[in-house]
Order: C-alpha cells, then sequence, then structure tokens
C-alpha cells in the first residue's frame, strides 16, 4: 500500500445471530454491541470505529435480514438494506452454510450495490476442514464475491486477515473520527442494550423480542457515582411478572449483571434502578417505536 491515506464505510450483513455483533466486538477489541444466542439480537445500526497508521475503518453492523412478523421488525430489515447505499465494501457472512436459501436472497439484495463484497465464513473453530471446503465451493457458485475468508468471531481467527484485505480496497480519504474514538453511541443507548441484553441472556421464549429498554434519568455525582434509572417495557402482563420474577430476584440478577457491565462502560460506580411497566403492542406501534428510539 502506499502512504495515502485510507477510509471508509464497511457494512456487516447476513442473517440474523451469525455473528455480526460478536465480529464487530473483536475487531474493535471492546464490547460495543450486545449478542445473545438469540436471533435478531442487533435493532439498530451500529457503528464501530478502527484507526490504524495510514487508515481508517468505520464499520456498519446491522439487524440481520429476516422476514419481519411487526412494524419493529420491517424497520429494522429497511436499516440493513438502506446501509448498503453508503457504504465502501460489504462483508457478507455466515456460519456454516445451513440455511443457503435465505442466504441467497440477501446476495440478491447486494448484486446492484457496486460494492465489493467479502465472504466471511464464521464459527470455523466449531467445523472441520473437511465441512469447510464444500460450504466454500458452494458460496463460491453463488455470487462473485471479492475475497472469501473463513474466520472465528470468537476466537479472532482470520480476523486479521480480513482487516488487511479491507485496507486494501479502502479509497483514499479523510481520517472522520479522532483515533480514540469507537463508537457514534452515547453512552445511554449503550447502557440500554447492556440491559436488554441481561434480559434476553435470563429469559426464554417470546420475552427477549417483546422488551424494550428507555434510560429515563442519568445523574453524575460529585462523588464520580452515575445514577441511572430505566425503564423495562414489555407487551402483556405475564411478560412482567417472569421479568420481575418470584419475590423481584430475576430482576434483582437482571440488575446487577447489567450494572457491573455499564460500570466497566463508564469506568465508575454505578447506582442502577429498573422497573417494568406494560406498553401494549409497542412493536407495531410508530409512535412507541419513534419514542423508543426505533426510527
Amino acid at each position: 500500500m502506499s502512504d495515502t491515506f485510507r477510509s471508509g464505510y464497511v457494512s456487516l450483513i447476513g442473517r440474523p445471530n451469525v455473528g455480526k455483533s460478536t465480529l464487530l466486538n473483536t475487531i474493535l477489541g471492546q464490547k460495543i454491541a450486545i449478542v445473545t444466542q438469540r436471533a435478531q439480537t442487533t435493532r439498530n445500526r451500529l457503528m464501530g470505529v478502527r484507526t490504524f497508521p495510514g487508515a481508517q475503518i468505520i464499520f456498519i453492523d446491522t439487524p440481520g435480514i429476516h422476514e419481519p412478523q411487526h412494524l419493529l421488525g420491517k424497520r429494522m430489515v429497511r436499516t440493513a438494506r438502506d446501509v448498503l447505499s453508503e457504504i465502501d465494501l460489504v462483508l457478507f457472512m455466515t456460519d456454516s452454510g445451513s440455511a443457503i436459501g435465505r442466504d441467497k436472497e440477501i446476495l440478491e439484495l447486494l448484486r446492484d450495490t457496486g460494492s465489493p463484497v467479502f465472504l466471511l465464513i464464521n464459527k470455523i473453530d466449531s467445523m472441520k476442514k473437511s465441512e469447510l471446503l464444500p460450504v466454500i465451493d458452494t458460496y463460491r457458485n453463488l455470487f462473485p464475491f471479492r475475497e472469501i475468508i473463513p474466520v472465528s468471531a470468537k476466537s479472532g481467527e482470520g480476523v486479521d486477515q480480513v482487516i488487511e484485505k479491507i485496507k486494501e480496497l479502502l479509497p483514499p480519504g479523510p481520517k472522520y473520527y479522532p483515533d480514540d474514538m469507537l463508537t457514534d453511541q452515547v453512552e445511554r443507548f449503550m447502557a440500554a442494550e447492556i440491559i436488554r441484553e441481561k434480559i434476553m441472556m435470563k429469559t426464554s421464549e417470546e420475552i427477549p423480542h417483546s422488551v424494550a429498554v428507555e434510560v429515563l434519568q442519568w445523574k453524575e455525582r460529585e462523588d464520580g457515582l452515575v445514577s441511572i434509572s430505566a425503564n423495562i417495557y414489555v407487551e402483556r402482563e405475564g411478560q412482567k411478572g417472569i421479568i420481575i420474577g418470584k419475590n423481584g430476584k430475576l430482576l434483582k440478577m437482571i440488575g446487577t449483571m447489567a450494572r457491573h457491565d455499564i460500570e466497566q462502560l463508564l469506568g465508575t460506580r454505578v447506582f442502577l434502578q429498573l422497573w417494568v411497566k406494560v406498553r401494549s403492542g409497542w412493536r407495531d406501534d410508530g409512535r412507541s417505536l419513534q419514542e423508543l428510539g426505533y426510527e
């Protein structure tokens, strides 16, 4: 590469739960995206910045492209598709080829982008080499990928190769963000996402997708402690009881886990108060979605 500074926007695209958020956290060396085993964990467009000598890469993590069941889901898919019009390179992620049919639909969207597309085959730490080669051959015949790179977003295997290949294709450009900036997300948003992550980890069935979190109050005291209060919204009264748990034990556990991670994020002590409230049908209500930040 020349001495010319290079910069550009790189989108992470793929089905839900293929490891996009895990990859972004690994690349940045810090957790900015929540990660769970649930599909459709990411709801918003999330930006991460990595600056190198001579280059700056702005990563855009998007909600997984899926068949939406609610207005929220439709907006999530729209967000993922809209990102494609404003990027320099696409990282298309899959895990093992177990859902090639759904991947074909997404790849059709990518044909008209005009941007180079890398195929990242994730979770190779749980695959044998004899299983990997047929997957590579299958996808090579589906789309003219610029690069095909097996990776493990969890362990970091293959990630350095991805970074180097991205640098080679970035156009000459300015340094858009300061060297120490990792994301454009404000701390309130990230705190709300951490709370939602803990709820998703500790509940089952339909609860995770029925939950929204709104930070109501954020006060920084003179002694350095940050006092945060937040509402957890669910769609039905029964879901409220599940999250609170017997004698409030589950809600207390969620609060303790979230407080620990928020303290790590902020680098200071945190006092966290959580309330659970019913907001019936919020996922299909345009006004509620706007108020909760799902434009």
